[in-house]
């Protein structure tokens, strides 16, 4: 076990170091609204976070990052640009036979800039590269952007690309739904027998059949609910050749440079991806700028998926072997104009974790 002071310092060596890049430092509670963090993922976020009630505040969460709060106080009172650091520690809860720590230190950077996001994401990577050198670690980049882009692109029904967007930080049910919605799977029994219920009567039939209500939504909501899966499951397959497409995008990992070069060649075929691989391109270009070899940098175009649901761009991670993520981040435009309440700034950020580099520290000879 890597000593508790150690860990510390090295907190700090990092925090110093993103403070001199030009970053104020700041703090957030420890103690966070819940709801806030319910609103942006959903329920998943329960089960991986300390939930506790307020008799004043309500339901709360010990910090599950710093991201969240940094946005909502950047976008109340910050100044345009910024960059922030800080240093403390995170709580997520963990499966049993993990081995993974359900509490930790986190020390991040965050930019808010809206003159050259490119060029912001790759100070960000470069300032973590050089923080992080002669760790022997492997940086592996990718660009949740340019998934989003080919989702919005398809040419099926709106409901059907909001399923496939909300999914998108959940592979399993992401493919589940394409290879649903590309025709390629049957729909589930369970479903076929609903829809078979839902076409046999209206929903508010169906309802008064069903006798005391549970749960919270209203007759409204299950009626509109009701009425969307009868539509999906009207509404045409996606065409072959965009399914294969967006199968061959999901499995593309290569060089960023030969990923930049598939990508160019199967935009004309995939046209709403095309502003989103200009952003890649700039972006090698200014990695390139900072000393970046990007003929050899890892690019993975489902890099970043299981990671918390903010990221909609640039993603990037730090590894080594039998560890979690030594340091990871990325951008998250959208994020800023949620907690903004319709202002936005483009923002990217990361963060390391002091203990995992204090523990390959510990380990060299």
């Amino acid at each position: 076990m890597t000593d508790k002071a150690a860990i510390r310092a090295e907190g700090d060596r990092l925090l110093a170091a993103f403070v001199q890049a030009g970053a104020v430092p700041v703090e957030t509670d420890l103690l966070q609204p819940a709801e806030t963090l319910l609103d942006l993922y959903g329920e998943d976020i329960r089960a991986r976070a300390y939930v506790t009630n307020d008799p004043v505040r309500g339901e709360m969460m010990l910090r599950p990052d710093f991201t969240v709060p940094v946005v909502q106080a950047h976008m109340a009172h910050g100044a345009d640009p910024a960059r922030y650091a800080y240093l403390g520690e995170v709580f997520r809860k963990q499966d049993r036979k993990s081995g993974r720590a359900s509490e930790y230190l986190q020390a991040g950077y965050e930019v808010f800039d809206r003159q050259a996001p490119e060029v912001a994401d790759a100070e960000v990577f470069a300032l973590f590269r050089d923080l992080l050198a002669g760790l022997n670690l492997r940086p592996v980049t990718g660009d949740i952007g340019i998934l989003m882009a080919a989702v919005r692109g398809l040419e099926t029904s709106e409901r059907r690309k909001a399923a496939l967007l909300r999914h998108v930080w959940r592979p399993a049910k992401f493919k589940s739904l394409l290879d649903r919605f590309a025709g390629r799977a049957p729909v589930p029994a369970g479903r076929l027998q609903l829809l078979e219920r839902l076409k046999a009567g209206s929903p508010l039939q169906l309802i008064e059949e069903a006798g005391t209500f549970v749960g919270l939504r209203s007759p409204d909501e299950i009626v509109a609910r009701a009425e969307g899966l009868v539509a999906d499951a009207e509404a045409t397959p996606i065409k072959a050749m965009e399914a294969a497409l967006l199968y061959d995008l999901l499995s593309l990992e290569s060089p960023a440079t030969h990923a930049l070069a598939h990508l160019r060649g199967i935009t004309p075929m995939l046209p709403a991806i095309g502003p989103a691989v200009d952003r890649f391109a700039a972006r090698l270009d200014a990695l390139a700028a900072k000393g970046v070899d990007v003929a050899t940098l890892a690019f993975e175009a489902s890099h970043g998926r299981t990671a918390l649901e903010y990221y909609d761009g640039f993603v990037f991670s730090f590894l080594a072997d039998g560890m979690p993520p030594v340091a990871s981040g990325g951008r998250y435009d959208a994020l800023t104009a949620v907690l903004g309440a319709g202002a936005f700034i483009p923002a990217v950020g990361g963060v390391i974790r002091p203990e995992l580099v204090a523990r390959l520290k510990g380990a060299k000879p």
